[in-house]
């Protein structure tokens, strides 16, 4: 097979997974994020089901990390409100580490074009900088740390680095449980009818967000430049 033959595959076969994401989006997507943020609702169905109830949850946050244009908050709100605030963080952190394996694997694998189906190129090259071996394990921590920032991204991009697996599972887990816990305890809060508390939670984590996404484009605009002069 010539390359240009390769090249045809591949665009048909990235067009219908792209397809295919679309309609996940619309026909599966759409009617998760409806059913997870009807509180009263969602919480029967978890307490009818037990035990599935839960590993149902996790399936619904593997889909939706991996399916990066789903927000993940109204997931993680729902799972503070059906299961409280320790048992929804440890269902959703499974269910986060789950689909970021999954994500890495893929990328791994079939490389950046997995990743320009959910984020345009720009994006994916302001990321460049996390390919240095000597600040990427340091600045991929800090960046997931941060509430606000594009989380989904990094994720993606991260299977494009030379970070290991198990370093990358680490920060997975480490960084993303704090912004995890503030959406499940808010959860938790409105399952209480504790509003007072809820809007609490929700008021800090929003405007903790908004200075972690201004800090993180303070860092990338910083790095962009660094890379720039080196080169």
């Amino acid at each position: 097979m010539n390359e240009k033959k390769k090249k045809i595959i591949t665009v048909l076969i990235m067009a219908a997974v792209l397809a295919f994401t679309v309609l996940i989006c619309v026909f599966i997507g759409r009617p998760l994020i409806k059913f997870v943020t009807k509180p009263e609702q969602f919480r029967l169905w978890v307490d009818s089901n037990g035990f599935l109830g839960k590993l149902a949850f996790v399936g619904m946050i593997v889909f939706q990390v991996i399916i990066a244009v789903i927000p993940g908050e109204p997931f993680e709100m729902g799972g503070g409100y059906a299961f409280g605030t320790f048992e929804g963080t440890l269902l959703t952190l499974i269910g986060i580490l789950i689909g970021s394996a999954v994500i890495f694997a893929l990328v791994r694998t079939l490389g950046v074009k997995v990743v320009e189906i959910f984020f345009p190129i720009e994006k994916i090259r302001s990321l460049k900088f996390l390919k240095d071996s000597k600040k990427m394990n340091i600045l991929s921590f800090v960046i997931m740390l941060l509430p606000g920032t594009p989380k989904d991204l990094i994720s993606y991009f991260m299977g494009l680095t030379e970070i290991k697996f198990s370093y990358w599972m680490f920060v997975v887990a480490l960084a993303r449980l704090p912004s995890i816990i503030t959406s499940t305890a808010a959860g938790d809060a409105l399952g209480f009818k504790n509003y007072k508390l809820a809007v609490i939670f929700v008021v800090s984590t929003v405007i903790i967000s908004l200075l972690g996404l201004i800090y993180y484009r303070i860092i990338t605009k910083r790095e962009q430049k660094w890379a720039e002069k080196e080169k």
